[in-house]
């Protein structure tokens, strides 16, 4: 992705949340670590900094190493899958998405708050089960 364009670490997250079908959306702890790493292997530099953003690119030896095993990813982006036209998220229609990206906003925010007791969780759980049961039957 960075080949693609100069990213910062908030831009490919949401990249490879699209390229997932929203099934998958990586952490900070799993990209800002990942883009150090590249950095220091010497295949990913800072192309530029935006607003203390660092937005990071990919070096000459960077885009060798991505010549020289295209055929692996290749072979990852055909499992994984991308978006397609006309969907932000290949075939899944935005609608469903955007009440899966609801879903785990209301979870987050939720779960953030704490003091679930046992009535609380019962109304969630029940509350996530009947959703599962609708979608099902659909």
């Amino acid at each position: 992705m960075l080949a693609e364009q100069p990213r910062h670490g908030y831009e490919l997250m949401r990249a490879i949340e699209a390229r997932m079908g929203g099934s998958y959306s990586p952490s900070p702890g799993v990209i800002y670590p990942t883009l150090s790493w590249l950095e220091d292997m010497g295949y990913a530099r800072i192309a530029a900094e935006d607003g203390g953003r660092k937005r990071y690119g990919p070096t000459e030896e960077g885009t060798a190493f991505l010549t020289a095993n295209r055929a692996a990813l290749d072979a990852l982006l055909a499992r994984i899958g991308s978006a397609g036209p006309g969907s932000r998220h290949g075939d899944v229609p935005d609608p469903v998405i955007e009440g899966m990206d609801s879903l785990k906003r209301a979870l987050r925010h939720r779960l953030r708050r704490g003091d679930i007791d046992e009535a609380a969780a019962g109304t969630i759980a029940d509350a996530l089960n009947a959703a599962a049961q609708t979608i099902e039957q659909s």
